[in-house]
């Protein structure tokens, strides 16, 4: 049997889809320290710049004192939130995004894809249809996979091919929900969202959006691609997270007050894992409100992503997406590693993208821009990929 595994990785090696996990160091702003270089980070999830922000965390840990240490800053939740990990904070937090959503209810999860594998086979069984995007992310085609659920995906952001699985198969299933990120992770492009509302209530569906990539980035408050495109109201089951531009670790599921309720009491993700502990709930309340005054790094990432795509494209580059998410298709698999560690070497944190994370074929740069760079931060990018592939 170990054979076996040695196999399969001299495969992935001979391929160049190994993946390795890689120590990273002296984080400040953009920049971060990779095998003793300083380079600019073109890989993280940290949008606004909230995480590399020594000022926000510096105001943050300004509020712990003798009294609240424990309750406001403790390192350990100790239990499930169904012993004695539960808090007022837990609470406290829910309510504030309840109420900046204007949503009935609230209920937090230990990650993206906590919720992702622990409300759909909670909500969902042998009698129901869950039709998912293609490229939906992992977590949530493993938590179709552990749900009971029937489910079908639909070609990529085709809400026509949604349409005619809807018009086949509705009258078959008690409960249908329509699942789709709003923000798809490694393309940067986006759903429609009053087009996924239209088909919900045309065929008596729930509609299950995930805004992990978009929460914080879009919308007159940074609420998301739901609140920009004015479909709040219409989503049944909105999830979104504190690990990309919240700078945090956790995440969250608007719903109403009965299916809050009914989780409570069925979600094993939920049930069976220790609460977030208390320093992340105040860290996650902290910065969600210091999120909702970010309107210039909103605005200044916009227009980095947009002179980016400039760039590639006069350089013949393609891209693809409308977001601060700019991928940069390479296609051959060890060509993308070798042009990642190329351009390592002249100062740029990228790493490649690679099947399975992405279809066959479609290896690529996912360049994810951050509201604390700067243009000439970025301006060379376009040029060094360029020459690097003519080289190689």
């Amino acid at each position: 049997m170990k054979g076996n595994y040695r196999q399969s990785l001299d495969s992935l090696e001979k391929s160049g889809r190994l993946r390795t996990l890689r120590p990273l160091t002296g984080r400040n702003g953009c920049r971060i320290v990779y095998r003793g270089r300083e380079m600019l980070n073109l890989t993280s999830n940290d949008y606004l710049g909230l995480a590399g922000d020594k000022l926000v965390h510096r105001r943050f840990y300004a509020g712990m004192a003798e009294g609240n240490i424990l309750d406001d800053f403790g390192l350990g939740a100790a239990s499930s939130r169904l012993l004695t990990g539960d808090s007022e904070n837990a609470h406290i937090l829910e309510e504030t995004l309840r109420h900046a959503y204007k949503k009935e209810a609230c209920l937090l999860y230990n990650s993206g894809y906590h919720a992702n594998i622990g409300i759909l086979p909670a909500l969902l069984g042998k009698h129901d249809l869950i039709l998912s995007d293609k490229l939906n992310h992992a977590s949530i085609m493993d938590g179709m996979r552990l749900s009971q659920a029937h489910h079908k995906r639909y070609r990529h952001l085709d809400y026509g091919h949604l349409a005619d699985l809807l018009q086949g198969c509705r009258g078959t299933f008690e409960r249908v929900v329509i699942v789709s990120e709003s923000v798809f992770s490694m393309d940067g492009d986006v759903a429609d969202l009053a087009a996924l509302a239209a088909l919900k209530n045309q065929y008596d569906c729930l509609l299950y959006i995930d805004e992990a990539h978009s929460i914080g980035m879009y919308g007159r408050e940074g609420l998301g691609k739901a609140e920009e495109q004015g479909q709040l109201q219409h989503i049944d089951l909105l999830v979104g997270t504190f690990g990309k531009a919240l700078a945090s670790v956790g995440a969250f599921l608007l719903c109403s007050a009965t299916i809050r309720n009914y989780l409570i009491n069925h979600s094993r993700s939920l049930i069976f894992t220790t609460a977030l502990p208390p320093v992340v709930l105040s860290w996650n309340r902290y910065i969600f409100e210091e999120m909702l005054t970010c309107h210039e790094r909103r605005k200044k990432l916009r227009d980095l992503a947009a002179a980016l795509r400039r760039e590639l494209v006069g350089h013949r580059l393609q891209t693809d997406g409308s977001t601060n998410i700019v991928p940069v298709m390479i296609g051959d698999d060890r060509l993308a590693v070798t042009l990642a560690a190329a351009m390592q070497e002249r100062g740029y944190l990228i790493f490649p993208v690679r099947p399975p994370a992405v279809p066959e074929g479609t290896a690529r740069f996912r360049l994810s821009l951050t509201a604390d760079m700067e243009w000439t931060d970025i301006a060379p990018v376009a040029s060094h990929i360029a020459e690097l592939t003519e080289q190689l």
